[in-house]
């Protein structure tokens, strides 16, 4: 059985994979670190005061938590963010971006950005965007359990 309908999954997960390895021919091009840096910078740097937990930065970025406490440890051997232990909870931890992170999230922005709006955000009118984001951002509620009656 043929079945002749766009399959919407494999687009985006297709396109997904692309862009990001797209993302990260334009960093290593311009000589800077990987795109899992800038993801992981971006996280910390909008947390409150440039401050995240640990496990609500692993939450923000859906990623698992011995896969960030390794790019963590090596962000923190570059002086890009500091971690430092709760004083009222000594498991808690906490990973501050230094003003290195800052400057170096923000040339960093510069290549991805140019890269999401040339080859992701030009395929869209301007009055889809914010359907497709929402439908989007509605699907990752509802597979984190959020939207269930």
């Amino acid at each position: 059985m043929t079945n002749r309908q766009p399959d919407l999954w494999f687009s985006f997960v297709r396109a997904h994979r692309v862009l990001i390895r797209e993302i990260e021919r334009r960093l290593d091009e311009a000589g800077l670190p990987a795109y899992a840096w800038y993801d992981v910078l971006w996280g910390v740097e909008s947390g409150k005061g440039g401050t995240r937990r640990m496990h609500e930065l692993a939450d923000t970025l859906a990623i698992e938590r011995y896969n960030l406490t390794r790019l963590v440890d090596r962000l923190e051997q570059e002086n890009l963010v500091v971690r430092t232990r709760s004083a009222e909870d000594g498991r808690a931890a906490f990973v501050t971006i230094t003003d290195a992170g800052k400057v170096l999230r923000k040339k960093m922005w510069k290549v991805y950005q140019a890269a999401v709006a040339e080859n992701f955000l030009s395929q869209f009118k301007d009055a889809d965007q914010a359907a497709i984001a929402q439908s989007l951002d509605d699907a990752a509620a509802m597979a984190l359990g959020r939207n269930r009656d």
